[in-house]
C-alpha cells in the first residue's frame, strides 16, 4: 500500500514529496523514523505507520510518536480495516485474522480477483475499484464516533485508524503542487 501511495505522487513532484518506505519491528518505529529524519533532515514530516494486531504497547508507541513530533498512521486491527472503507464501510472485526478474512473476501466480491497481502499493486487496484473519499470520510466518522463513545485511546478504538490523515496530507501536498 505504501509503495503505491509513494507512487501515485506525480513525477514532477516527488523530487519535493518524498515517502521513504522503511521496514522495521514495531518496537524500533520511533526510533528508527529519528534515525532516518536525522540522516535525511531536508524531510518535513515523519510519519511511521503500523497496526494493532497484537502489540502489547500500542497505545504508548502512538503517544510517545506523537510527543517526539512523528505522525502516525495506525489501524486498529490492522491495515485491511482501512482497505474496507474504500469498499464502503469498516466492519468491526474483533481482531486481524477476521478482518483480512473478511477484507479477502470483499476484496474479491469487488474486483474479481482474490486478495493478496503481498500484493505490489493494492493501491492502484483499491483506488481503481473502491472510492478514497469515500474511505477518508468514513474513517473521519468513525474517529467522530469514537470520540462521542469516549474511546480516548487507539487500542479502543476498534474499527479505527488515522491512514485517512496521511493520505489527506499528501494529497493536499499534491493539489498545491
Amino acid at each position: 500500500y505504501m509503495y503505491g501511495l509513494r507512487d501515485s505522487i506525480p513525477k514532477e513532484l516527488q523530487g519535493r514529496l518524498v515517502i521513504k518506505v522503511k521496514e522495521t519491528k514495531t518496537c524500533n518505529l520511533i526510533e528508527e523514523a529519528l534515525t532516518q529524519a536525522s540522516l535525511y533532515p531536508q524531510y518535513g514530516e515523519i510519519w511511521i505507520v503500523f497496526d494493532r494486531d497484537q502489540v502489547q504497547n500500542f497505545d504508548s508507541i502512538i503517544n510517545d510518536a506523537l510527543l517526539k513530533g512523528i505522525h502516525v498512521g495506525w489501524t486498529n486491527p490492522c491495515i485491511e480495516e482501512w482497505f474496507c472503507a474504500y469498499f464502503g464501510k469498516m466492519p468491526p472485526y474483533a481482531d486481524s485474522v477476521k478482518c483480512c478474512s473478511g477484507f479477502s473476501k470483499q476484496f474479491e466480491d469487488k474486483t474479481g480477483h482474490p486478495y493478496v497481502k503481498s500484493d505490489k499493486d493494492i493501491y492502484k487496484k483499491l483506488i481503481q475499484y473502491g472510492d478514497e473519499e469515500k474511505a477518508i470520510a468514513i474513517a473521519k466518522g468513525k474517529a467522530q464516533e469514537h470520540e462521542s463513545n469516549g474511546n480516548e485511546k487507539p487500542s479502543q478504538q476498534c474499527p479505527g485508524t488515522t491512514m485517512h490523515l496521511l493520505v489527506e496530507e499528501i494529497k493536499s501536498k499534491i493539489q498545491k503542487g
